[in-house]
């Protein structure tokens, strides 16, 4: 009960109040959601990648096994996806649609406090969590953003748009100058942490500015059925990859739980910058943060028969 009263208390009420703000502010001034979608893209994201890589305490062991676990559980997903993809006969839009709502989670501002939380402030999983972080904003900016355009553009100008993203920069950048203990200057930095905070609620009033600009037809089968897959079979997928590695104790609770969170906000920046099913983005991402606080907790308990 504890867990799911701090979910609740410091997740999901909170998010709720910055999306219900942003759909107050579309109501009453009609905000440009695409302005907000380029602030995320081009500005805000970046520096919180820059800034959580560059200040974190990564070991090339920890970082080396921890990669190894994502690539097999993407996959993983990735193949469970595409199944119910086949299965449910998608075309069009809502095929990228649905893979990215379910294999772009919310590893930063949901998965990081969940992990402080559940693990009391430990380095070594908010460690394994910062790696999951990095890879959960590399993807979506790379291979999220090909699969929204595939069907649109020509390869070319998709690889241009990719290129044209900084967060595929940040991340080497942020790795070479921490290895090198390069410091970054104070009036650069300043900035860089002004930006970063202000990612969450900037992320969060653009979902919300889509919510209320919706006329919500809800595609309730759809949505339930990613909802499913993300917070149910995710972490079965993840407990059943870190039992085939051999991976135990702590390091093994930190990486199912990295695996239990809801959809990312990325899927909606990506859905409302490239117009690909805003509505069923939006939807999924806003119902699986509210229905996180039961299977969060499920897998919080379930994380002691973890050896």
């Amino acid at each position: 009960m504890t867990y799911f009263t701090h979910i609740l208390m410091n997740n999901v009420i909170p998010l709720s109040v910055m999306i219900a703000l942003g759909a107050i502010l579309y109501r009453a001034f009609k905000l440009d959601i695409k302005t907000l979608s380029k602030l995320n893209f081009y500005l805000f994201s970046p520096a919180l990648v820059f800034k959580m890589l560059y200040e974190s305490t990564l070991t090339f062991g920890l970082l080396i096994q921890t990669l190894a676990f994502f690539a097999l559980f993407f996959v993983a997903m990735f193949i469970l996806v595409e199944v119910v993809i086949r299965w449910r006969r998608y075309k069009g839009g809502m095929v990228p649609a649905m893979r990215n709502s379910v294999i772009f989670y919310n590893s930063a501002n949901y998965a990081i406090p969940l992990n402080q939380l559940v693990f009391v402030g430990d380095a070594f999983t908010l460690s394994i969590q910062i790696i999951i972080m990095m890879m959960q904003n590399l993807l979506p900016n790379t291979y999220g953003i090909y699969s929204v355009n595939a069907h649109k553009k020509d390869t070319k100008q998709t690889l241009k748009t990719i290129l044209s993203l900084p967060v595929i920069y940040m991340i080497p950048l942020a790795f070479v100058m921490r290895w090198l203990h390069i410091q970054v200057p104070e009036p650069i930095y300043a900035p860089i942490n002004y930006v970063s905070n202000a990612f969450i609620a900037t992320a969060l009033v653009t979902l919300g500015v889509q919510l209320g600009s919706m006329k919500w037809k809800l595609k309730l089968s759809d949505v339930m059925l990613s909802n499913v897959l993300r917070l149910l079979i995710g972490p079965a997928v993840g407990f059943a990859i870190v039992s085939l590695m051999g991976i135990h104790g702590v390091m093994a609770q930190a990486l199912v739980l990295s695996c239990s969170v809801p959809t990312s906000l990325s899927s909606v920046l990506i859905a409302v910058e490239y117009d690909n099913e805003p509505e069923f983005s939006s939807q999924v991402v806003f119902s699986s943060t509210i229905f996180s606080i039961f299977t969060v907790t499920l897998v919080i308990y379930l994380m002691k028969f973890i050896a």
